[in-house]
């Protein structure tokens, strides 16, 4: 692990359009969720925090797809945000888009980069 790298999961317990991984980090002084899902082959990783009101997205713990998994959902408007980017591309989410976090896959591990 490098500096400034923290360890999420193992990159195995992330599988394409399933279950994400949750978990936290300090972002200008305060604890918040996060979570990681695979998409397209890669790790993204977001807050766990809706763009239209911040509550969280998933709908069971780790469950952040919609039915058809190509869109991250919010279970409680149904906003609609694309994986790779967070990008709002549907619903109550107003143009705003989820907050993207730098990930990196290195020897079969997933790491958070650059942040707390």
């Amino acid at each position: 692990m490098a500096d400034g790298e923290r360890l999420i999961c193992a990159a195995g317990e992330l599988t394409e359009g399933g279950r994400g991984v949750r978990f936290e980090l300090t972002r200008f002084g305060k604890v918040q969720p996060a979570f990681v899902v695979r998409y397209d082959g890669r790790p993204r990783a977001f807050l766990n925090q809706c763009g239209h009101v911040p509550v969280e997205l998933d709908w069971q713990e780790g469950e952040f797809f919609d039915d058809s998994r190509l869109y991250l959902i919010c279970a409680t408007h149904g906003a609609l945000y694309h994986p790779a980017s967070g990008a709002c591309v549907g619903g109550r989410c107003a143009g705003r888009g989820l907050i993207s976090l730098p990930v990196v896959e290195r020897d079969g591990h997933v790491y958070l980069v650059g942040t707390q």
